[in-house]
């Protein structure tokens, strides 16, 4: 390390002298409750937001592409896996997309389906993004807001050999 010259040696020792060191005092412990004149109501009113006991969030229920383990998503990767089911949507507006994807998850649920091909198509290069690739973009919010989301399992790339950038799979869950 070098050393500071004169001007260096200076502006440390300003820049030094104004510093504080932090507290190392703990906060003052709370007396017992037989020592407190207040009620507890008033207590708890008066306590910082801060240090009041918080509720636990409720439990998050979960959404389609959170819950299958690592055996299935290896399978999905590996396309080791045949749709028992296939929905194209080549050709679609937003809406009979959609309506497309709520008729078809109704019969696959009802005949204890695991995987539901959706083939939502590549977008092409070099065109606009807003006007290609939007049933692709939507997909995942109108299956965590559809009727069916608690029969969602998951959502996965489709591999290759099913179509890969332009599909999805639908994973169901059992029973």
């Amino acid at each position: 390390m070098r050393s500071l010259d004169p001007d260096e040696a200076e502006l440390w020792a300003r820049v030094t002298a104004t510093i504080r060191p932090l507290s190392r005092q703990l906060p003052p412990k709370p007396k017992p409750e037989a020592e407190q004149a207040r009620p507890e109501a008033k207590a708890e009113a008066k306590r910082p937001p801060a240090a009041r006991p918080r509720q636990p969030p409720p439990p998050a229920r979960a959404r389609p592409g959170t819950t299958l383990d690592g055996s299935w998503d290896r399978k999905l990767q590996s396309g080791a896996v045949e749709p028992d089911r296939v929905l194209d949507l080549h050709g679609h507006n937003l809406d009979r997309a959609w309506s497309a994807i709520d008729q078809a998850l109704e019969p696959s649920i009802q005949s204890g389906d695991r995987i539901l091909l959706l083939i939502t198509g590549h977008a092409r290069a070099g065109d606009p993004p807003v006007q290609r690739g939007r049933i692709r973009a939507a997909v995942h919010d109108w299956l965590a807001a559809s009727r069916h989301a608690s029969r969602i399992a998951a959502v996965r790339a489709a591999h290759r050999r099913h179509g890969g950038g332009g599909s999805l799979y639908i994973v169901l869950r059992r029973g």
